[in-house]
């Protein structure tokens, strides 16, 4: 059973950073995607950053030009760089990879959580 480890979240004041790290247990293959959703206290989980095989990367409007999400396929891991961080960017952040096979078949691995709590 793969698992994906996050790391890297915490406390931070209004205008600070954070880095948050997701590491597969095992190589994954196939992997379609790789990204990062958010889930804050009493809301749906949503998308935050999301990066192809490819390198291609999309963002929700709220976190362009302060967060920047980033891969390492060969150790299966996906970062994202929290900078400007505001009091509304505060959840439980989740990595996810999304694989699709060559029979088209879809998997979704998503980490167990780790929260993150902006101050103003």
């Amino acid at each position: 059973q793969v698992q994906l480890v996050e790391s890297g979240g915490g406390s931070v004041q209004a205008g600070g950073s954070l880095r948050l790290s997701c590491a597969a247990s095992e190589r994954i293959s196939n992997i379609y995607t790789m990204g990062w959703y958010r889930q804050a206290l009493g809301k749906q989980r949503d998308v935050v950053a999301t990066i192809t095989s490819g390198g291609r990367t999309n963002y929700v409007d709220s976190v362009k030009g302060r967060f920047a999400v980033s891969r390492d396929n060969a150790k299966n891991t996906v970062y994202l760089q929290m900078n400007s961080l505001k009091p509304e960017d505060t959840a439980v952040y989740y990595c996810n990879i999304n694989t699709l096979s060559g029979l088209g078949l879809r998997n979704n691995y998503w980490g167990q959580g780790t929260q993150v709590t902006v101050s103003s």
